[in-house]
């Protein structure tokens, strides 16, 4: 292969990690609110703020032009605050039995 191969697949491999970048920073401003929320464990809240810190973090599993240890730790702690959250929501439903 030639330079140019190489090239634009470095070119379409990193437009592909910039775009899945900028979707998880989109879910991340959205978590905030879920942030906010007291049914939701501290636990699950402390968890989702380091994986924020370790994101800007220039320790990395993996250098830092390739953010996929960023993009999955990040993607980890969202369905954590996520799942969380779904389980405070239904734990506040008053039971229909009763």
């Amino acid at each position: 292969m030639d330079g140019k191969v190489w090239l634009t697949l470095l070119t379409v491999v990193a437009v592909g990690l910039a775009i899945a970048a900028a979707v998880l920073l989109v879910r991340v401003f959205k978590a905030r609110r879920l942030l906010l929320d007291a049914g939701i464990p501290l636990r699950d809240k402390a968890l989702f703020w380091v994986a924020v810190i370790y994101t800007v973090s220039p320790v990395d599993l993996i250098p830092d032009p390739v953010y996929l240890d960023d993009i999955g730790v990040l993607l980890l702690a969202l369905r954590s605050l996520h799942a969380a959250a779904g389980a405070a929501r239904t734990a506040k439903e008053p039971d229909p039995a009763v």
